[in-house]
Protein backbone atom coordinates (compact mmCIF):
# COMPACT_ATOMS: atom_id res chain seq x y z
CA UNK A 1 0.00 0.00 0.00
CA UNK A 2 1.05 3.55 -0.60
CA UNK A 3 -0.43 7.05 -0.72
CA UNK A 4 -1.23 8.76 -4.01
CA UNK A 5 -1.96 12.45 -4.43
CA UNK A 6 -4.90 13.58 -6.58
CA UNK A 7 -6.08 17.09 -7.46
CA UNK A 8 -9.41 18.40 -8.76
CA UNK A 9 -10.55 21.85 -9.79
CA UNK A 10 -14.01 23.18 -9.02
CA UNK A 11 -15.22 26.73 -9.33
CA UNK A 12 -11.70 27.88 -10.05
CA UNK A 13 -10.33 26.38 -6.83
CA UNK A 14 -7.91 23.46 -6.66
CA UNK A 15 -8.66 20.75 -4.14
CA UNK A 16 -6.02 18.24 -3.01
CA UNK A 17 -6.97 14.77 -1.86
CA UNK A 18 -4.82 11.77 -0.86
CA UNK A 19 -5.83 8.21 -1.58
CA UNK A 20 -4.60 5.01 0.01
CA UNK A 21 -4.09 2.59 -2.89
CA UNK A 22 -2.70 -0.90 -3.39
CA UNK A 23 -1.36 -2.72 -6.44
CA UNK A 24 -3.35 -5.71 -7.65
CA UNK A 25 -2.70 -8.19 -10.44
CA UNK A 26 -5.32 -8.32 -13.21
CA UNK A 27 -5.49 -10.21 -16.53
CA UNK A 28 -4.46 -6.94 -18.19
CA UNK A 29 -1.47 -6.41 -15.91
CA UNK A 30 -0.92 -4.63 -12.58
CA UNK A 31 -3.47 -2.02 -11.63
CA UNK A 32 -4.02 0.36 -8.70
CA UNK A 33 -7.05 -0.14 -6.48
CA UNK A 34 -8.22 2.61 -4.17
CA UNK A 35 -8.74 1.50 -0.58
CA UNK A 36 -10.16 4.77 0.70
CA UNK A 37 -9.70 8.51 0.71
CA UNK A 38 -7.54 10.03 3.43
CA UNK A 39 -8.55 13.62 2.76
CA UNK A 40 -5.98 16.42 2.85
CA UNK A 41 -2.74 15.38 4.52
CA UNK A 42 -1.15 18.73 3.99
CA UNK A 43 -0.77 19.60 7.67
CA UNK A 44 1.19 16.36 8.22
CA UNK A 45 4.91 16.39 7.29
CA UNK A 46 5.46 14.66 3.95
CA UNK A 47 8.06 12.24 5.36
CA UNK A 48 5.35 10.75 7.62
CA UNK A 49 3.03 9.78 4.77
CA UNK A 50 4.83 6.54 3.95
CA UNK A 51 4.98 5.70 7.65
CA UNK A 52 1.20 6.17 7.84
CA UNK A 53 0.67 3.84 4.86
CA UNK A 54 2.80 1.16 6.50
CA UNK A 55 0.94 1.50 9.79
CA UNK A 56 -2.35 1.02 7.97
CA UNK A 57 -1.09 -2.01 6.08
CA UNK A 58 0.20 -3.60 9.28
CA UNK A 59 -3.04 -2.89 11.14
CA UNK A 60 -5.19 -4.32 8.34
CA UNK A 61 -3.09 -7.50 8.12
CA UNK A 62 -3.22 -8.04 11.88
CA UNK A 63 0.50 -7.46 12.45
CA UNK A 64 1.74 -5.95 15.68
CA UNK A 65 4.97 -4.12 16.36
CA UNK A 66 7.75 -5.61 18.48
CA UNK A 67 7.86 -2.52 20.67
CA UNK A 68 4.74 -0.74 21.83
CA UNK A 69 4.30 2.72 20.40
CA UNK A 70 1.67 5.39 20.76
CA UNK A 71 -0.55 5.76 17.72
CA UNK A 72 -1.70 9.23 16.86
CA UNK A 73 -5.51 9.61 17.22
CA UNK A 74 -5.67 10.91 13.66
CA UNK A 75 -3.83 7.81 12.44
CA UNK A 76 -6.17 5.56 14.38
CA UNK A 77 -9.17 7.30 12.87
CA UNK A 78 -7.73 6.83 9.38
CA UNK A 79 -7.03 3.13 10.09
CA UNK A 80 -10.60 2.59 11.31
CA UNK A 81 -11.86 4.36 8.20
CA UNK A 82 -9.87 2.05 5.97
CA UNK A 83 -10.97 -1.03 7.90
CA UNK A 84 -14.65 -0.12 7.67
CA UNK A 85 -14.23 0.61 3.96
CA UNK A 86 -12.76 -2.85 3.35
CA UNK A 87 -15.46 -4.56 5.41
CA UNK A 88 -18.17 -2.74 3.48
CA UNK A 89 -16.62 -3.78 0.17
CA UNK A 90 -16.38 -7.42 1.30
CA UNK A 91 -19.99 -7.39 2.45
CA UNK A 92 -21.12 -6.01 -0.90
CA UNK A 93 -19.13 -8.70 -2.70
CA UNK A 94 -20.67 -11.43 -0.53
CA UNK A 95 -24.23 -10.17 -0.86
CA UNK A 96 -23.99 -9.53 -4.61
CA UNK A 97 -24.77 -13.19 -5.26
CA UNK A 98 -21.51 -13.93 -7.06
CA UNK A 99 -21.71 -17.18 -8.97
CA UNK A 100 -19.10 -19.89 -9.14
CA UNK A 101 -16.54 -20.71 -6.46
CA UNK A 102 -17.79 -18.13 -3.96
CA UNK A 103 -20.88 -20.29 -3.33
CA UNK A 104 -18.60 -22.99 -1.93
CA UNK A 105 -16.94 -20.73 0.66
CA UNK A 106 -17.16 -22.15 4.16
CA UNK A 107 -16.21 -20.60 7.49
CA UNK A 108 -13.16 -22.05 9.22
CA UNK A 109 -12.36 -21.58 12.91
CA UNK A 110 -8.60 -21.13 12.77
CA UNK A 111 -8.07 -21.97 16.43
CA UNK A 112 -9.57 -25.43 15.85
CA UNK A 113 -7.42 -26.29 12.83
CA UNK A 114 -4.83 -29.00 13.47
CA UNK A 115 -2.04 -30.16 11.21
CA UNK A 116 0.10 -33.28 11.30
CA UNK A 117 3.01 -34.94 9.51
CA UNK A 118 4.74 -31.67 8.61
CA UNK A 119 7.48 -32.22 6.05
CA UNK A 120 10.13 -29.92 4.68
CA UNK A 121 10.23 -29.76 0.88
CA UNK A 122 12.14 -26.67 -0.27
CA UNK A 123 15.77 -27.47 0.69
CA UNK A 124 15.63 -31.11 -0.40
CA UNK A 125 14.00 -30.17 -3.71
CA UNK A 126 16.72 -27.61 -4.45
CA UNK A 127 19.45 -30.05 -3.41
CA UNK A 128 18.09 -32.80 -5.63
CA UNK A 129 18.13 -30.48 -8.63
CA UNK A 130 21.89 -30.02 -8.31
CA UNK A 131 22.26 -33.74 -7.55
CA UNK A 132 20.55 -34.54 -10.86
CA UNK A 133 22.60 -31.94 -12.71
CA UNK A 134 25.78 -33.66 -11.52
CA UNK A 135 24.29 -36.94 -12.84
CA UNK A 136 25.34 -38.83 -9.73
CA UNK A 137 22.58 -41.40 -10.27
CA UNK A 138 23.95 -42.16 -13.74
CA UNK A 139 27.47 -42.50 -12.31
CA UNK A 140 26.30 -44.98 -9.68
CA UNK A 141 24.16 -47.00 -12.09
CA UNK A 142 27.05 -47.23 -14.56
CA UNK A 143 29.09 -48.83 -11.76
CA UNK A 144 26.43 -51.47 -11.19
CA UNK A 145 24.49 -50.10 -8.22
CA UNK A 146 20.76 -50.84 -7.93
CA UNK A 147 18.00 -48.27 -8.11
CA UNK A 148 17.31 -48.56 -4.36
CA UNK A 149 21.00 -47.98 -3.57
CA UNK A 150 21.00 -44.89 -5.78
CA UNK A 151 17.93 -43.44 -4.05
CA UNK A 152 19.23 -44.19 -0.56
CA UNK A 153 22.57 -42.60 -1.50
CA UNK A 154 20.78 -39.50 -2.77
CA UNK A 155 18.92 -39.19 0.53
CA UNK A 156 22.14 -39.55 2.52
CA UNK A 157 23.83 -36.88 0.40
CA UNK A 158 20.88 -34.52 1.01
CA UNK A 159 21.26 -35.03 4.75
CA UNK A 160 24.98 -34.21 4.61
CA UNK A 161 24.20 -31.13 2.53
CA UNK A 162 21.23 -29.73 4.49
CA UNK A 163 21.26 -31.07 8.04
CA UNK A 164 24.31 -33.25 8.78
CA UNK A 165 23.54 -35.88 11.39
CA UNK A 166 24.65 -39.34 12.46
CA UNK A 167 23.42 -42.48 10.73
CA UNK A 168 21.35 -43.19 13.85
CA UNK A 169 19.50 -39.86 13.57
CA UNK A 170 19.30 -39.79 9.77
CA UNK A 171 16.14 -41.94 9.32
CA UNK A 172 14.18 -39.55 11.53
CA UNK A 173 15.33 -36.65 9.38
CA UNK A 174 14.20 -38.49 6.24
CA UNK A 175 10.69 -38.76 7.70
CA UNK A 176 10.59 -35.00 8.38
CA UNK A 177 11.29 -34.12 4.74
CA UNK A 178 9.54 -34.73 1.43
CA UNK A 179 12.29 -37.07 0.21
CA UNK A 180 9.93 -40.06 0.16
CA UNK A 181 7.71 -38.26 -2.36
CA UNK A 182 10.54 -36.71 -4.39
CA UNK A 183 12.46 -39.99 -4.67
CA UNK A 184 9.46 -42.36 -4.67
CA UNK A 185 11.09 -44.37 -1.91
CA UNK A 186 9.71 -45.66 1.40
CA UNK A 187 12.05 -44.57 4.20
CA UNK A 188 9.88 -45.97 7.00
CA UNK A 189 11.93 -49.20 7.12
CA UNK A 190 15.34 -47.51 6.89
CA UNK A 191 17.55 -47.76 9.98
CA UNK A 192 21.17 -47.05 10.79
CA UNK A 193 22.27 -50.61 9.89
CA UNK A 194 20.88 -50.19 6.39
CA UNK A 195 22.74 -46.90 6.01
CA UNK A 196 26.01 -48.47 7.17
CA UNK A 197 25.56 -51.32 4.67
CA UNK A 198 24.92 -48.78 1.92
CA UNK A 199 28.23 -47.06 2.69
CA UNK A 200 29.95 -50.46 2.68
CA UNK A 201 28.72 -50.97 -0.88
CA UNK A 202 29.92 -47.52 -2.01
CA UNK A 203 33.34 -47.59 -0.33
CA UNK A 204 35.16 -50.06 -2.61
CA UNK A 205 34.30 -47.95 -5.69
CA UNK A 206 34.88 -44.53 -4.11
CA UNK A 207 37.86 -43.86 -6.40
CA UNK A 208 35.84 -44.35 -9.59
CA UNK A 209 32.94 -42.32 -8.16
CA UNK A 210 35.22 -39.42 -7.17
CA UNK A 211 37.00 -39.42 -10.54
CA UNK A 212 33.80 -39.30 -12.60
CA UNK A 213 32.15 -36.78 -10.30
CA UNK A 214 35.24 -34.55 -10.40
CA UNK A 215 35.19 -34.64 -14.20
CA UNK A 216 31.48 -33.72 -14.24
CA UNK A 217 32.07 -30.80 -11.86
CA UNK A 218 34.98 -29.60 -13.98
CA UNK A 219 32.74 -29.58 -17.07
CA UNK A 220 29.74 -27.87 -15.44
CA UNK A 221 31.65 -25.20 -13.52
CA UNK A 222 34.53 -24.78 -15.99
CA UNK A 223 37.15 -25.68 -13.39
CA UNK A 224 40.88 -25.98 -13.95
CA UNK A 225 43.25 -28.37 -12.21
CA UNK A 226 46.16 -25.95 -12.35
CA UNK A 227 46.36 -25.74 -8.54
CA UNK A 228 45.60 -28.61 -6.17
CA UNK A 229 45.44 -28.20 -2.40
CA UNK A 230 46.30 -31.15 -0.17
CA UNK A 231 45.81 -31.40 3.57
CA UNK A 232 45.48 -34.09 6.21
CA UNK A 233 43.58 -34.57 9.41
CA UNK A 234 43.00 -37.44 11.80
CA UNK A 235 40.13 -38.91 13.74
CA UNK A 236 40.48 -41.09 16.83
CA UNK A 237 38.48 -44.01 18.20
CA UNK A 238 37.38 -44.92 21.70
CA UNK A 239 38.15 -48.60 22.16
CA UNK A 240 40.66 -51.24 21.10
CA UNK A 241 39.62 -51.23 17.40
CA UNK A 242 40.86 -54.80 16.91
CA UNK A 243 38.83 -55.14 13.71
CA UNK A 244 40.39 -52.11 11.98
CA UNK A 245 43.99 -52.77 10.87
CA UNK A 246 44.47 -49.09 9.95
CA UNK A 247 43.67 -47.87 13.46
CA UNK A 248 47.04 -47.19 15.06
CA UNK A 249 48.56 -44.78 17.54
CA UNK A 250 50.37 -41.82 16.01
CA UNK A 251 50.56 -38.03 16.06
CA UNK A 252 47.14 -36.91 17.29
CA UNK A 253 45.84 -33.53 16.18
CA UNK A 254 43.14 -33.95 18.83
CA UNK A 255 45.70 -34.36 21.63
CA UNK A 256 44.50 -37.93 22.20
CA UNK A 257 47.71 -39.89 21.93
CA UNK A 258 46.16 -42.59 24.11
CA UNK A 259 43.67 -43.52 21.39
CA UNK A 260 44.08 -45.26 18.08
CA UNK A 261 43.35 -43.19 15.00
CA UNK A 262 43.38 -43.04 11.20
CA UNK A 263 44.80 -40.25 9.01
CA UNK A 264 42.60 -38.76 6.29
CA UNK A 265 44.05 -37.00 3.24
CA UNK A 266 41.93 -34.65 1.08
CA UNK A 267 42.71 -33.05 -2.29
CA UNK A 268 40.84 -29.88 -3.33
CA UNK A 269 41.09 -27.60 -6.32
CA UNK A 270 41.55 -23.88 -5.86
CA UNK A 271 37.77 -23.32 -6.01
CA UNK A 272 37.27 -25.65 -3.04
CA UNK A 273 35.80 -28.61 -4.93
CA UNK A 274 36.95 -31.95 -3.48
CA UNK A 275 38.92 -34.04 -5.96
CA UNK A 276 39.85 -37.13 -3.95
CA UNK A 277 40.35 -38.48 -0.45
CA UNK A 278 42.18 -41.40 1.08
CA UNK A 279 42.42 -43.00 4.52
CA UNK A 280 45.90 -43.88 5.77
CA UNK A 281 47.21 -45.81 8.77
CA UNK A 282 47.08 -43.83 11.98
CA UNK A 283 50.87 -43.85 12.41
CA UNK A 284 51.70 -42.52 8.93
CA UNK A 285 53.82 -39.36 8.78
CA UNK A 286 52.27 -36.61 6.70
CA UNK A 287 55.09 -36.34 4.17
CA UNK A 288 54.95 -40.05 3.33
CA UNK A 289 51.33 -39.82 2.11
CA UNK A 290 51.90 -37.40 -0.78
CA UNK A 291 53.34 -39.81 -3.31
CA UNK A 292 50.74 -42.46 -2.54
CA UNK A 293 47.90 -39.98 -2.99
CA UNK A 294 49.32 -38.93 -6.37
CA UNK A 295 49.53 -42.55 -7.49
CA UNK A 296 46.09 -43.50 -6.15
CA UNK A 297 44.30 -40.83 -8.14
CA UNK A 298 46.75 -40.93 -11.07
CA UNK A 299 47.91 -37.33 -10.56
CA UNK A 300 51.46 -38.53 -11.06
CA UNK A 301 50.58 -39.28 -14.68
CA UNK A 302 50.19 -35.56 -15.20
CA UNK A 303 53.79 -35.07 -14.22
CA UNK A 304 54.95 -37.59 -16.80
CA UNK A 305 53.01 -36.16 -19.74
CA UNK A 306 55.04 -35.70 -22.90
CA UNK A 307 53.08 -32.86 -24.48
CA UNK A 308 55.13 -30.13 -26.23
CA UNK A 309 56.25 -27.45 -23.80
CA UNK A 310 54.35 -24.72 -25.68
CA UNK A 311 51.04 -26.51 -25.09
CA UNK A 312 51.56 -27.40 -21.45
CA UNK A 313 49.99 -25.69 -18.44
CA UNK A 314 51.69 -25.10 -15.13
CA UNK A 315 50.30 -27.29 -12.34
CA UNK A 316 51.01 -27.06 -8.64
CA UNK A 317 50.22 -29.03 -5.52
CA UNK A 318 50.22 -26.98 -2.32
CA UNK A 319 50.48 -29.05 0.84
CA UNK A 320 49.34 -27.49 4.11
CA UNK A 321 52.03 -27.63 6.79
CA UNK A 322 54.60 -29.08 4.40
CA UNK A 323 55.97 -26.16 2.37
CA UNK A 324 59.08 -28.15 1.50
CA UNK A 325 56.90 -30.61 -0.42
CA UNK A 326 55.12 -28.21 -2.78
CA UNK A 327 55.23 -29.51 -6.37
CA UNK A 328 55.04 -27.74 -9.71
CA UNK A 329 55.05 -29.33 -13.15
CA UNK A 330 54.08 -28.64 -16.75
CA UNK A 331 51.20 -30.16 -18.56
Amino acid sequence: MYIRKTTSKRNGKIYVNYLLVESVATPKGPRQRTICSLGDLGPRPREEWLKLARKMEAALSGQTTLFEEDIDPADMAAIEKVRSSRESRNERKTSSGMEGADKDIVAVVIDNVETENHREAGPVHAGLQMYKRLEIDEILKSLGFSDDTCKLTAAMVMNRLISPSSEHAMPGWFERTALSDLLSFDFSMVNDDKLYRNMDRLHPLRGAIETRLSEKERTIFNLEDTILLYDLTSTYFEGLMLGNPQAKRGYSRDKRGDCKQVVIGLVLDREGFPKAHEIFDGNRQDRTTVGEMLDIRNYSALMRTQQPLAHRKTHSILIAGLPCLAFSWWR
